[in-house]
């Protein structure tokens, strides 16, 4: 009898529990009381930021070749005919981050122009410059040609202090239809599968980006840089509140390297090759979830083996920030500042400890970069001797050795055989070939048949062209 009481004693209060909580949380839903309440708005944000994002349009003239001029009897009846030029637009969008006239957008927006234009909010044009193109992080940087006014810059946030539910604002030109601003949060940090560039690591948001974004802004509520919008993912082609960012704090890097006049970004070197913990691998180690770098090898005499770093060893941090895989630790050590030393978090059997690395780039010395034009199955080709930094940009281990085909040209006959960019070449004719003057050396002897051993995609390769 005592427990049935008590059961209805507790029911009831918490029926009156339910009710009050029910009747405050209805009392904090309000009707707005004061017209400065139904004003509430992102525009002071937008205005201040708007003039600093613009359009950017590319364009590069292609050549349309008929298909039937490659039949020499049709040559021959109708003549050789000319080729149509056609010009090809790309558009995109892009951030003015320093009142000089520099302007960040992405390398697949301006790939390949011959003539960029960037237009501003108050619908001026001025005519661009490339300045810098890093391939690895899709960012590209313009200069606006023959002017010295001062423009409207957005300021960098840092964007390893954002945090998932943060309100943020795209700003583009989607679709063309001209300069837009959209609005969501964020909707994931650190995202190291997405597959666009190098540097696995962006951020997503849920703010509506179509094609003609890219480019564009990322800001937060403070109407700073948090990211450059990149891609999306989507079936359709439009918006399905999946869109992806490069973190500020890589655009820094690439501005940074820009402002000192550099053509290329100069990053800090490891000096040792990472691979991604499988639950297999976690499971040999006594590891509770597959997450860190595990080191594969390490290079001799680099950084990380002046370090102390060494195979077997798992990463999980980098200056106090945790580690998840090895796209997230690329991320985190190449937008460290070159010249000081980083705090990197290791487990050794087990045991933690921590190794001060020095933050020094890649040795590039001697990649001695030669066009082959003599006739030979790699002429039109342009060829670079592996260097370390060189191996680092391509991915390969640092102690790879030979000659790697950097730019195949438009119409060469490197291409023509079948060479693509990236593959290594070992051998011509039974010569070993370790630097670009070995390669020059056999290109330029006449052969009926050339006898190559390369490797593609990680894979020995043997070949056999006619002469």
């Amino acid at each position: 009898m005592f427990r049935s009481i008590r059961t209805a004693v507790v029911t009831a209060l918490c029926i009156a529990f339910s009710a009050h909580f029910n009747l405050a949380a209805a009392q904090d839903r309000r009707v707005p009381s004061s017209l400065a309440e139904l004003r509430l708005s992102y525009a002071p944000i937008v205005q201040r930021v708007q003039p600093a994002v613009v359009n950017v349009y590319a364009a590069k003239v292609v050549q349309n070749r008929n298909p039937l001029l490659d039949d020499p009897i049709f040559r021959r009846f109708f003549g050789g005919g000319q080729q149509q030029e056609q010009v090809q637009r790309s558009l995109g969008s892009g951030v003015i981050v320093d009142s000089s006239g520099l302007v960040v957008t992405n390398v697949h927006v301006i790939e390949g122009a011959d003539q960029v234009k960037v237009s501003l909010s108050d619908k001026r044009e001025f005519e661009a410059e490339i300045v810098l193109k890093d391939s690895r992080s899709d960012l590209a940087v313009l200069r606006l040609k023959d002017t010295k006014e001062k423009f409207p810059a957005l300021e960098f946030t840092n964007s390893d202090e954002l945090m998932v539910g943060d309100v943020v604002m795209a700003i583009g030109n989607p679709f063309g239809v001209g300069q837009t601003v959209t609005h969501g949060i964020i909707s994931a940090l650190a995202r190291t599968q997405v597959g666009i560039t190098d540097y696995q690591f962006f951020i997503q948001t849920d703010a509506a980006i179509n094609p003609g974004n890219s480019g564009g802004a990322l800001v937060d509520m403070n109407g700073r840089l948090a990211g450059i919008n990149t891609a999306i993912y989507s079936r359709s082609g439009g918006s399905q509140g999946i869109g992806f960012a490069i973190p500020a704090n890589m655009v820094r890097v690439v501005v940074a390297s820009a402002k000192n006049g550099g053509t290329a970004v100069k990053r800090p070197w490891l000096g040792a090759k990472l691979q991604a913990v499988t639950p297999e691998i976690a499971e040999s180690l006594g590891l509770r979830s597959p997450t860190g770098a595990l080191v594969a090898s390490v290079v001799p005499n680099g950084p990380a083996a002046k370090a102390g770093l060494k195979s077997s060893d798992l990463i999980t941090g980098i200056d106090n920030q945790t580690v998840d895989d090895p796209n997230a630790f690329d991320y985190r050590f190449a937008t460290r500042p070159l010249g000081g030393t980083a705090q990197i978090d290791v487990q050794r059997g087990g045991k933690p400890l921590k190794l001060t690395i020095a933050l020094e780039s890649a040795p590039d010395i001697g990649r001695n970069e030669l066009v082959v034009t003599a006739r030979s199955p790699f002429q039109g080709a342009k060829f670079s001797t592996i260097t370390p930094a060189l191996a680092d940009e391509l991915h390969l281990d640092a102690d790879t050795e030979g000659v790697v085909i950097t730019d195949l040209g438009g119409d060469s006959a490197a291409a023509n055989v079948g060479f693509q960019k990236g593959d290594i070449i070992l051998a011509v004719n039974n010569q070993k070939i370790g630097k670009t003057v070995d390669l020059e050396k056999a290109a330029g002897v006449s052969q009926r048949l050339w006898r190559i051993t390369l490797v593609r995609g990680g894979q020995q390769i043997n070949v056999t062209l006619g002469g």
